[in-house]
C-alpha cells in the first residue's frame, strides 16, 4: 500500500522528471533548428513536424532518459535535504530501506515506459524521422552492395557481383545448391536479377545446371520468375537500420542473419542489449543520485547537481566507449552493453552504504 509520504514522493520525481525532459528538449530543439536551418527550409512544413520532430523528441528523450533520471532524484532530493524534510522522515523511525522504497518504485515505472518505447513504439517512429533525414537532410542509406555472398537457405549460396537497390537489380548473380555431404547438386547463373516482391525475384539470361545420378541437365532461357529466400534488406545494410526495428523483429532478424552468414549485425546486436540495459540504468542511477543528495551539503543543490551531472554524463561517455568495443569486434554486445551497470551498481552499493550507515 503506498502511503502519503510515498504518493508525495513519486509525485515530485516523476513530475520533476518530466519538467526535466520538457526543459532540455526546448534546448535540444533550438540547437536542432540552427543545426539543421537549410533543411528545414527547404523540406515541406508538414514533413518537418510531423515525420521529423514528432518523432525526434520521443528518440531523444528515451535516448537520454537515464540523464532526465538522474538529474529528477539529484534535484528533488537535494530540495528535500534543504528543506530538512529529509531528516524529518528519518527522525521519525523511518529507516533508510523504506525512504527508499518510492524512488524505487518510480524509478520502476520510469524503467518500464523506457523499454516499452524503445523495444515497441519508437522503432515504428524512427522509421519516418529516418526517412526525413535520407530524404533532405543526409542520405544514409545503403543503396549498393558489391561482391555479396549470403547462404538463403541450409546448403544453398547466393552471390552477386553487384546490386542497385535504386532500380532493385543485381547483376552476375549465381545461386549454388549442395547435399549433406558438401556436393554440388546445382547451379543457377543469370546475367541480371530483378527483385519484386517478397522473396520474389525475375532473372534474365540464365543457366540452370542440375547435376544427378551422374548426369548434367541443362535449362537455359531469357526470362524466368522464381522465389529465392532472401531479399535486399538482408545484404543492404544502413548505418540506422537497427533503430527501425521493434525488439521481436530484432531478434528475428539477427537469428536469422547469424544462420545465413551474415557478418555485418554487430549494430543490432548492440541496439537489443541496450534497451535492456538502459531499462535497469533507471534503478541504478536513482540508488546513486537518492544517496548522492539525501544529505545537506554546505554548498547546497549545486554541489549534487553539479556531480549529478558528471556522473550521469559518464555513465553515458562509458556506455558509448564500450558499444564501439562491440561494434569493432573488441567484445560482445552483452558484455559491452553491461559493463557499465556493473561498475555504476559497485558504485551505487558504495554510495548506498555509506548513506545508510552514516
Amino acid at each position: 500500500m503506498l502511503k502519503i509520504l510515498d504518493r508525495y514522493i513519486i509525485r515530485n520525481f516523476l513530475g520533476t522528471y518530466i519538467f526535466a525532459i520538457v526543459l532540455l528538449l526546448a534546448i535540444v530543439v533550438m540547437f536542432d533548428i540552427n543545426e539543421k536551418l537549410d533543411t528545414f527550409i527547404k523540406a515541406p512544413l508538414k514533413a518537418t513536424v510531423f515525420d521529423y520532430f514528432l518523432n525526434f523528441l520521443p528518440y531523444f528523450a528515451n535516448q537520454f532518459s537515464p540523464l532526465f533520471t538522474f538529474i529528477a532524484v539529484i534535484f528533488f532530493t537535494s530540495k528535500l535535504a534543504g528543506n530538512s524534510e529529509i531528516i524529518a522522515m528519518l527522525s521519525t523511525g523511518m529507516s533508510f530501506n523504506r525512504l527508499l522504497r518510492p524512488y524505487m518504485f518510480s524509478a520502476a515505472i520510469i524503467a518500464i515506459a523506457t523499454f516499452m518505447l524503445s523495444a515497441y513504439v519508437i522503432p515504428p517512429a524512427n522509421v519516418k524521422r529516418i526517412n526525413y533525414q535520407n530524404t533532405y537532410h543526409k542520405n544514409k542509406r545503403v543503396d549498393y552492395g558489391s561482391n555479396i555472398m549470403l547462404m538463403v537457405a541450409p546448403g544453398q549460396i547466393a552471390y552477386m557481383s553487384r546490386y542497385d537497390n535504386t532500380t532493385k537489380t543485381g547483376h552476375r548473380f549465381s545461386l549454388e545448391s549442395f547435399d549433406e555431404d558438401k556436393r554440388l547438386t546445382s547451379r543457377l547463373t543469370a546475367q541480371t536479377i530483378k527483385w519484386d516482391t517478397l522473396y520474389q525475384w525475375r532473372i534474365f539470361d540464365y543457366v540452370k545446371r542440375d547435376f544427378r545420378d551422374d548426369r548434367e541437365y541443362i535449362e537455359k532461357g531469357r526470362q524466368r520468375d522464381t522465389s529465392i529466400a532472401f531479399e535486399p534488406r538482408d545484404f543492404l545494410i544502413s548505418e540506422n537500420d537497427h533503430e527501425k526495428m521493434t525488439s521481436p523483429q530484432l531478434n528475428d532478424y539477427i537469428e536469422h542473419q547469424k544462420a545465413r552468414g551474415v557478418g555485418n549485425i554487430k549494430s543490432f546486436e548492440v541496439e537489443r542489449e541496450r534497451r535492456f540495459a538502459m531499462t535497469a540504468a533507471a534503478f541504478i542511477l536513482t540508488v546513486i543520485g537518492m544517496t548522492l543528495s539525501v544529505k545537506k551539503q554546505k554548498g547546497g543543490m549545486g554541489v549534487n547537481i553539479g556531480i549529478g551531472l558528471v556522473l550521469s554524463f559518464s555513465y553515458i561517455l562509458f556506455m558509448t566507449i564500450t558499444q564501439t568495443f562491440a561494434l569493432s569486434g573488441l567484445t560482445s554486445a552483452f558484455v559491452a552493453m553491461w559493463i557499465p551497470n556493473v561498475v555504476y551498481t559497485i558504485i551505487a552499493l558504495i554510495l548506498y552504504r555509506r548513506a545508510s550507515h552514516g
